[in-house]
């Protein structure tokens, strides 16, 4: 295969898009309101990609998506990426959210500190909001301090990262760490 290919995908959320070179996949595209900006979106990107069968590893990647958005847990530790465009740093963030399991979120800082760059938190958000590997990395799982968002990447469609978690059961803001450092609430108090 010469260039890029990619192939529509119906799953519960909409029609996805997938991007792959003949070294792995290079994008997932989450469906936009009409399938046509979903399109549209993957062109403005990757204008050079043709519409084609699935190679076996995107096919692969397609059958973990759908899963893992029918609420399953997927695997895609088998799925090559192409990461030819992608700077070292991000590769090291990806990485490290493709380490979070299903059910629990990090923030940035802790990914930063993760990878011996505690001082590089703004770093990790620019990295996360560049993943082009939506779902095969779960970008979703690393949230912003104390301050949950619902942005995701140019890959993001118009779902959020707070209805990617709520399909994996977890809740939003529920980072582990803050969660282990949180004081206990105490009951309200009757009123007298």
């Amino acid at each position: 295969m010469v260039g890029h290919g990619y192939a529509i995908f119906d799953t519960t959320i909409g029609r996805c898009g997938i991007i792959w070179s003949s070294t792995g996949v290079v994008a997932v595209q989450l469906p936009e309101a009409r399938e046509i900006d979903t399109r549209r979106r993957i062109f403005q990107i990757h204008p050079e990609a043709r519409e084609q069968r699935p190679s076996a590893n995107a096919e692969f990647a397609i059958e973990g998506i759908v899963s893992l958005l029918q609420g399953s847990d997927a695997d895609f530790s088998e799925v090559s990426l192409d990461a030819s465009g992608v700077p070292g740093f991000n590769r090291r963030v990806y990485e490290a959210a493709c380490a979070i399991p299903r059910g629990e979120t990090r923030t940035y800082h802790e990914i930063a500190k993760a990878l011996s760059a505690s001082g590089a938190a703004h770093s990790v958000a620019q990295a996360i909001a560049k993943n082009p590997y939506m779902l095969i990395v779960p970008c979703h799982r690393v949230l912003e301090a104390g301050n949950y968002t619902d942005r995701l990447s140019p890959y993001g469609g118009v779902i959020s990262k707070r209805r990617l978690l709520s399909l994996e059961g977890t809740h939003p803001i529920a980072s582990k760490t803050l969660f282990d450092v949180l004081l206990p609430v105490a009951p309200p108090r009757p009123s007298t």
